[in-house]
């Protein structure tokens, strides 16, 4: 009898790999990005998704006061992203087209984020705790916007999605509930969402560093970053408990990658 299920879970799984569509999202840009990634959903619905929820936030900022209180905070961020935008092309020939939008919203919060569509927002504490030059907004925004062009929002919903049914139906087949199927929940955690939420912020971090430096900015500005980020936030944990590369391998990482977008930098300074 356990054969058989086994053989029906096998059969179930294999369905279910079959609804994955493998896409390529970007170019491999100079900084070499070019894992292919498995989508269960399409682009559209989740950027139809984000843009409905993007305004959601953006209505809530309003009414609460704390949508781009700071018109010079609002205009310098506005001015780094039109710089960065036309550079996307580098990564997808669709991007330069998208609606982006960016708004400043009133918050202690160390944080920005950009989502499906190129719906954008940064918060005033990122700027002003940090105190933030520039080229280090354009390190922010730039890996933002690298989430938006390599569909990350989409992958986690894929993969999500992926995992629930694979659980679900496992479950179902082996008779596994309760605390069993908390245990293959976290299995599944552990060893898909958190080595891929890794990955993505690699793969953000590098493309940024060429968006910027394709910009005009300096790249070596995402080091700096780091590292005011790691003294402001103190220890941080270690890289197997945390979805985030540890510091010292992100500050590695990230200079390696300016080094190689260097040229381009140069370039678009002449």
């Amino acid at each position: 009898m356990f054969g058989r299920s086994r053989l029906l879970l096998v059969a179930l799984l294999a369905l279910l790999l079959g609804a994955c569509q493998t896409v390529q999202t970007t170019g491999a840009g100079a900084v070499g990005v070019q894992r292919q990634q498995m989508m269960m959903v399409s682009a559209q619905e989740v950027e139809q998704a984000s843009a409905l929820q993007y305004r959601e936030v953006i209505e809530a900022a309003r009414k609460a006061g704390k949508l781009d209180r700071d018109a010079r905070q609002v205009a310098r961020v506005r001015t780094i992203m039109n710089r960065l935008v036309p550079h996307t092309g580098a990564f997808r020939a669709d991007a330069p087209r998208w609606a982006w939008e960016i708004h400043v919203l009133q918050s202690d919060d160390l944080n920005a984020w950009c989502m499906a569509g190129g719906k954008m927002a940064i918060y005033s504490g990122l700027i002003e705790r940090l105190q933030l030059t520039d080229d280090e907004i354009a390190a922010v925004m730039g890996h933002e916007m690298a989430h938006a062009l390599r569909e990350h929002a989409r992958e986690r919903v894929s993969r999500s999605m992926a995992t629930g049914m694979g659980v679900s139906i496992a479950s179902a087949v082996l008779g596994v509930g309760g605390p069993g199927q908390d245990i293959m929940s976290s299995i599944a955690r552990v060893t898909f969402e958190l080595p891929h939420s890794r990955l993505h912020e690699t793969e953000a971090d590098r493309i940024g560093v060429e968006l910027a430096a394709r910009a005009g900015y300096d790249p070596r500005a995402a080091v700096t970053l780091w590292d005011k980020m790691a003294t402001l936030s103190g220890a941080a944990p270690p890289q197997w408990l945390s979805t985030h590369p540890a510091h010292a391998n992100r500050k590695r990482e990230l200079t390696e990658a300016a080094n190689r977008v260097m040229p381009l930098y140069v370039g678009a300074r002449r």
